[in-house]
C-alpha cells in the first residue's frame, strides 16, 4: 500500500499538468524547470560543472562518497526536456545513498537534436569517463527517457566492443516509444505525471524519421544479451509500467540478471520526490544493488 504522502503528492502533481498533451513544448520545459530546479540541495554536496567529450556534465559528491565508485546519470524529460538543474537534487541523493560520485550528462535534446544525438553524447561521455576512470567502478543510471537512454547506451557500447558498466539502475524507464504497451491504456487515468498522448508526441520529436521501434530508440525490442545486471524500479500507477516490467522479462529471457520492483500506487519517477518514504526505500534498494555489483 502506498503512503499517504504518495497520494497527496500525486494530487498536487495533477494540478501542475506538466505531462498533458495540450501543452506546448516551451511551456512544458519551463514548468519542468520551475517544478524541479528549486529543490534544495544540502550545502555539503560538492559540485563541479565541466565539459567531457564536449558535452556539458556535472560532477557531484558528498561526505562519504568513494572516488572509486561512479554513477553516470542520464536525466529524464522525454528526450525533449530536463537538465542538470532539474535533476540536481536527485543526483545528490543518489551520491549520498550509494556513497559514490555522480556524473550527470546534459545531453542534447529533441526536437532541435533528434536521435541519435542524445545517444552519441551519452556514449561519448561514458568512453571519456572510462578512459580517465583510473580503476573506478562505473554504473549507469537514468530515469524515464534517461532510463531508456541508459539501456540504449549499453547496447551501443556492446556494438562498439567497449567495456560495459558494472551495473545499470533504471527508474521508470521509457523503453517502448511506439506507445503500444497495455499500460498506456490501463494506467491512463492513474498516472499524474504523464498521459499517453503526451508520451506519443514526445516520442515523435525524438525518433524523427527513424522508426519508433528501432532498437536504439526503443530498447525493449533490442537483443539484450550480454548486458550487465539491471535494477528496474517502477510505480504500479505508471503509464510506463509495462515498459519496465516487460524489459525485465525480456532481459531475463536473454540471460541478463534483472531485478524489477513495482511500488504500489506509485507514479512516474517518484524517486525524484525527496519527501516520499517510497523514494528513500528506492534509493536504499539502489545502494544495496550497486554495492553488490561494484565488488
Amino acid at each position: 500500500m502506498a503512503s499517504e504522502m504518495m497520494r497527496e503528492t500525486a494530487d498536487a502533481i495533477r494540478s501542475n499538468r506538466l505531462g498533458q498533451a495540450d501543452i506546448d513544448l516551451a511551456t512544458r520545459r519551463a514548468r519542468m524547470e520551475e517544478m524541479w530546479s528549486g529543490l534544495p540541495v544540502p550545502e555539503d554536496v560538492q559540485r563541479l560543472d565541466l565539459r567531457m567529450a564536449g558535452v556539458p556534465c556535472r560532477w557531484l559528491s558528498c561526505p562519504g562518497s568513494r572516488a572509486d565508485r561512479v554513477v553516470l546519470y542520464l536525466h529524464g524529460g522525454g528526450y525533449a526536456m530536463g537538465s542538470l538543474d532539474t535533476h540536481y537534487e536527485l543526483m545528490a541523493r543518489i551520491a549520498r545513498a550509494a556513497r559514490c560520485r555522480v556524473l550527470g550528462v546534459d545531453y542534447r535534446l529533441a526536437p532541435e537534436h533528434p536521435f541519435p544525438a542524445a545517444l552519441e553524447d551519452s556514449v561519448a561521455v561514458y568512453r571519456a569517463l572510462q578512459r580517465g576512470a583510473r580503476g573506478a567502478r562505473i554504473a549507469i543510471a537514468g530515469d524515464s527517457a534517461g532510463g531508456g537512454l541508459a539501456v540504449a547506451t549499453l547496447l551501443r557500447l556492446r556494438e562498439l566492443g567497449e567495456p560495459a558498466p558494472a551495473a545499470a539502475v533504471l527508474f521508470s524507464p521509457w523503453t517502448d516509444l511506439t506507445g503500444s504497451s497495455a499500460s498506456y491504456r490501463s494506467r491512463a487515468t492513474l498516472d499524474p505525471m504523464i498521459e499517453p498522448g503526451a508520451v506519443v508526441d514526445m516520442a515523435r520529436l525524438y525518433h524523427g524519421d527513424h522508426p519508433a521501434d528501432h532498437p536504439l530508440i526503443s530498447p525493449l525490442f533490442a537483443n539484450l544479451q550480454g548486458l550487465p545486471p539491471l535494477l528496474i524500479q517502477v510505480g504500479d500507477h505508471e503509464v510506463l509500467l509495462d515498459d519496465a516490467v516487460e524489459l525485465a522479462a525480456r532481459a531475463e529471457a536473454a540471460g541478463v540478471t534483472a531485478q524489477v520492483r513495482v511500488f504500489p500506487e506509485a507514479f512516474h519517477v517518484f524517486q525524484a520526490m525527496p519527501q516520499l518514504p517510497e523514494a528513500a526505500q528506492a534509493l536504499s534498494d539502489m545502494a544495496g544493488f550497486l554495492d553488490a555489483n561494484w565488488k
